[in-house]
């Protein structure tokens, strides 16, 4: 049974009144997952059980159940597009979904629930339609190749979910129900974030050049309302980047890491361009710090600490509190580096990354990195991660983490024999384009998730120099961001924790927070400052009779909508798009 229902690539849905039956795709298999859409219960059947008046549609997987106010959904994949393969195993991107209510109608919901199931549904599919969910039906993308190599096999026998790191499998709580019957567990896919495959030449040699980043499900969320860690230790906007090469039978692997400065601080927009990161002062940080680099030394060993936020301005008490807990741990594991991205290169000196690069080296040579040779024989271990970060782990992270990868590849792709002695990765232009484009298509794949709009300074990953024309674009990312971050970010925010599993909704028909109503100056300060403007505008285009009439209204105008704009900026917080649904975190 566990073979035959191992890959979802094209399989039937059958739809009745009564039930969902899901038709695996192996040819000769007969097994059927059947759910019924009245008491949720999943069974496997034959498909002689299948009734012939069925309805059928043919989906690619399923991603999992969710309860929404109208009840339980069943949430598919409709469409799906090859990526790639890895070690031989075809890896897809989830193109296209589908959310089928086990309900057949909703005329049992009054007029308010019926509008908040439909905000519901808007937030899932606001996740789902976010680019990057890629999943494998035979081969675990949650797992660097190290870890894999050192499994036992017990663990082998255990399906892709079973076995699947937790942090990375985004429809985790999606697939909870699926998960606690694991007779049906093998019909569902584990869906992780990005993944590039490039097949690559140097010297007429052909060789697989991957890279994976797996951005964890735990503390996730959007930019300025999640940062920091929580109680656990889990980090915001971590992401495990591993660069794969695969050459004639030979493996090799290097990993990296990035997150939010792992202690307790916040930075919730207010209509600043720059909102002031605040360091929380009631909380005992040393706890989840420790809890934070307990865990990541167990998984990767020893951390190298690269801070690249500024040491002047708003960002200076971070990196002295980051600096201190890390000096207060007295740990020979941890590493710590704090390199002021901005000021190194202010003036377009992009150069002087290499002055970090270089500084790192010795280190880096260390950590060295995970290969296997042709005969599956391990002749190298990595044995410690570079851990980036700067205010989003975005964009100075990103460049940084490029750099350092490139250097690991040289030091593989030469110990293959792909490069010659002497060669340079530099002095490959046609792999070298491929390289910068993919860490920048990385980069922009990242910021989308976690900022609402492509990275900045791709220009310099792409092409290796800052540029005017990427100064003028990382100028448009930045009025966009400060839209999105600002008025539209709450229902982002929303819309991961209600996918995540950190709001659930009560089955009850009590009310929800999205009936929570803003407060008055939410609307009426706004279109005060709005028609004062107007007037002003008004006045100086129709003069009056004497310039001292006209100046007279301009200036009353004028103060009218300067002293409304001035109060809107002072209570800036309740004016932006702040999240409806209540956290677990904050309920505990």
């Amino acid at each position: 049974m566990k073979n035959s229902l191992t890959s979802l690539l094209i399989s039937p849905r059958h739809t009745t009144p009564e039930k969902f039956f899901i038709e695996a795709c192996d040819e000769g298999a007969d097994a059927v997952l059947a759910i019924d859409r009245v008491s949720n219960e999943m069974t496997l059947t034959g498909k002689k059980d299948v009734p012939p008046s069925a309805v059928t549609r043919p989906i690619c997987g399923i991603m999992g159940t969710i309860r929404l106010v109208a009840g339980m959904y069943l949430i598919v994949i409709t469409r799906k597009r090859n990526v790639g393969s890895l070690l031989g195993h075809a890896v897809w991107k989830a193109v296209d979904f589908d959310m089928i209510s086990y309900k057949k109608t909703v005329l049992h919901l009054s007029e308010i629930q019926s509008q908040e199931n439909k905000t519901f549904l808007s937030m899932i599919n606001n996740v789902l339609t976010t680019d990057g969910f890629y999943f494998c039906t035979d081969y675990d993308l949650t797992h660097t190749l190290q870890r894999l190599a050192n499994t036992s096999p017990d663990f082998q026998e255990m399906s892709l979910l079973e076995r699947a790191d937790q942090r990375f499998v985004w429809n985790g709580n999606l697939l909870r129900d699926l998960a606690a019957q694991p007779e049906v567990t093998h019909v569902t896919v584990a869906m992780v974030h990005l993944f590039f495959n490039h097949p690559c030449r140097i010297n007429g040699k052909i060789f697989e050049w991957i890279l994976i980043s797996r951005r964890s499900c735990f503390r996730a969320g959007v930019r300025y309302y999640v940062r920091g860690i929580d109680s656990e230790g889990h980090a915001a906007n971590f992401v495990e980047t591993e660069q794969l090469v695969l050459y004639e039978g030979t493996k090799a692997s290097f990993v990296q890491t990035r997150g939010s400065m792992p202690f307790y601080w916040s930075q919730r927009p207010n209509l600043k361009y720059k909102p002031k990161p605040i360091i929380s002062k009631t909380t005992n940080h040393l706890d989840g710090f420790q809890r934070h680099f307990d865990s990541q030394l167990l998984i990767y060993g020893k951390q190298t600490i690269l801070n690249l936020v500024n040491q002047k301005g708003s960002e200076k008490p971070l990196e002295q509190a980051f600096a201190k807990m890390v000096s207060g741990m007295n740990n020979g594991m941890l590493n710590y580096i704090a390199f002021d991205f901005h000021k190194e290169c202010s003036r377009m000196r992009w150069d002087r990354l290499q002055i970090l690069v270089d500084s790192v080296a010795e280190t880096q040579d260390e950590y060295s990195y995970f290969m296997v040779n042709s005969e599956d024989k391990t002749v190298a271990r990595q044995r410690g991660v570079f851990r980036s970060n700067c205010m989003d782990c975005l964009d100075r992270t990103n460049v940084i983490q490029s750099l350092l990868a490139r250097r690991s590849l040289q030091s593989q792709l030469q110990r293959m024999g792909v490069l010659n002695v002497g060669q340079r990765i530099e002095e490959q232009a046609e792999f070298e384009k491929i390289y910068k484009n993919a860490w920048a298509d990385n980069a922009n794949a990242c910021a989308v998730q976690y900022a609402g709009t492509g990275a900045l300074k791709t220009d310099f990953t792409r092409t290796g120099k800052r540029t005017r024309l990427g100064l003028l674009m990382d100028g448009w990312n930045s009025m966009i961001r400060y839209y999105k971050n600002n008025f539209s970010d709450g229902f982002r925010q929303d819309s991961i924790d209600l996918f995540l599993g950190n709001f659930a909704v009560d089955e009850s028909d009590g009310p929800t927070p999205l009936r929570v109503q803003k407060d008055w100056k939410f609307l009426t300060l706004p279109i005060i400052m709005l028609v004062a403007f107007s007037m002003c505008i008004v006045c100086l285009l129709m003069a009056g009779d004497t310039w001292t009439e006209t100046l007279a209204y301009v200036m009353f105008w004028g103060a009218a909508s300067a002293i409304t704009a001035t109060i809107i900026l002072f209570n800036g917080q309740d004016f932006v798009d702040a999240p409806k649904l209540v956290h677990k975190e904050k309920m505990d």
